[in-house]
């Protein structure tokens, strides 16, 4: 006879009301399916999608302010990612990932050759991780024209040069194409040199060496770049490696160093440590010195910048979770308020604060995760706009990006999800104690 009133209690304010035993039946049948709290929940839910609930207006709001909250975070990580590695990719393209150079090699680009031919080149390529190793020489030189002087790093290349960075950037013409048979006078220049110099695609330049004795060489424009990396951009040229054989007096296997480029940038230190164990630890006089660096130790400035903005969007995660959380909050405590009177009456027929908890944690998560699939549309769909479109400019002098970069990563985005969800049900635990305080008799009487 409990079991009757409480299922008659609970199927009350049903709009299809029967027979209180055809009713108990049925809601036996149910409840042998989920437990009590998650079928309440799941008939207030449908309750309040069918219009019936006053506090529809404040859950509109909530999942609003849930939703723009996640598709700022996926905005934020997704462009602080896309900068982060489009700033290193241009980076990494002149100057590769991992540099082995001779030891007394300082900051000059007047370098100390060491021999090509290093028995731990063949370690470092056979090892899992490295995606090319590569041999360079550079020089620093003046270009002339009859109006303009512009000084510029030679950067020597061999027909083993991974040219995919500088095939993604070029603007007009094609790289260097480089033999070992014969040398040729073809270079790739900058855009903003030859800008600057009024040069363009065929045309041909002397630059001069300051040397003893001083010497020049006549080059040919094959093809210009442009990665808007402008301190690098101004700087690099690029041409056929026995130009600075020459110039140096250097023999043929000899050449300023080499370049290791790897697969992923999150293993830089443990590949830099594996090029250094390859490259072993030299004492005879007649043996190469070599030293080992990588990107991060030659570009502190820039890396520090780009941890900076770590910092940043750390700083918007946090605000957007705590703006959706207290969001939540209030749609939680309007969805108790709102139902005060059940709470009494599932109160009076034994139902424990644990079970009323559940239910309206139940409707709060409910109402998060729609928050949540409307945010992935607005974040991702906006973030996809930008990739192809690219219609969010920035200042290439200040961003060293021409637009705003994107990189849509499907694990961030699950990971914003799933802390998001977690974060606002663990906020939610607190004024969901409310439930605790409220007594039967005065809920059953509360209007």
């Amino acid at each position: 006879m409990a079991d009757k009133c409480r299922w008659q209690g609970l199927h009350y304010n049903s709009p299809n009301s029967k027979p209180a035993l055809y009713n108990s039946s049925l809601l036996i049948l149910n409840f042998a399916r989920m437990s009590i709290d998650t079928f309440i929940a799941s008939r207030l839910i449908r309750d309040r999608n069918s219009g019936t609930a006053f506090s529809r207006p404040i859950n509109v709001i909530a999942i609003i302010g849930i939703a723009l909250g996640l598709a700022v975070m996926i905005l934020a990580v997704s462009i602080l990612t896309g900068f982060k590695k489009q700033i290193r990719d241009k980076v990494a393209g002149f100057g590769a990932h991992i540099q082995v150079v001779n030891f007394d090699a300082n900051l000059s680009y007047e370098t100390v050759p060491v021999s090509a031919a290093q028995a731990f080149v063949s370690k470092v390529q056979s090892h899992p991780g490295i995606r090319n190793i590569q041999v360079f020489a550079m020089k620093a030189g003046i270009i002339k024209t009859d109006e303009n002087i512009q000084g510029v790093v030679l950067k020597g290349i061999g027909s083993d040069y991974d040219w995919s960075f500088f095939r993604s950037s070029m603007v007009e013409g094609e790289t260097v194409n480089v033999s070992d048979t014969a040398r040729t006078n073809d270079v790739v220049i900058s855009k903003k040199v030859a800008d600057m110099l009024g040069l363009k695609l065929g045309d041909s330049f002397a630059m001069f060496f300051v040397q003893d004795p001083p010497r020049m060489r006549k080059f040919t424009i094959c093809g210009i770049y442009e990665t808007s990396l402008e301190e690098f951009d101004k700087t690099y040229l690029f041409c056929d490696i026995n130009h600075i054989r020459s110039l140096n007096g250097w023999t043929e296997d000899q050449v300023s160093g080499f370049e290791i480029f790897i697969n992923d940038f999150d293993n830089l230190d443990y590949m830099t440590d594996v090029v250094r164990d390859a490259v072993g630890y030299r004492v005879a006089e007649e043996e190469d010195q070599l030293k080992v660096t990588n990107i991060r130790g030659r570009y502190p400035q820039i890396f520090d910048w780009l941890g900076f903005q770590d910092t940043n969007v750390i700083i918007i995660l946090v605000l957007m979770i705590l703006v959706a959380g207290f969001n939540m909050i209030s749609g939680l405590l309007i969805l108790i308020l709102e139902k005060t009177n059940m709470i009494g009456v599932l109160k009076a027929l034994g139902a424990g604060n644990k079970i009323i908890r559940n239910v309206f944690l139940y409707q709060a998560a409910w109402l998060t995760a729609k928050g949540l699939l409307w945010g992935n549309a607005i974040g991702i769909g906006l973030a996809l706009l930008q990739q192809k479109t690219e219609m969010i400019q920035l200042d290439p002098s200040s961003y060293y990006l021409k637009s705003v970069p994107i990189n849509l990563d499907p694990l961030h985005i699950i990971l914003l999800n799933v802390g998001t969800m977690i974060a606002i049900i663990l906020m939610l635990l607190i004024p969901s104690q409310l439930i605790a305080r409220i007594t039967p008799v005065k809920a059953i009487r509360y209007d």
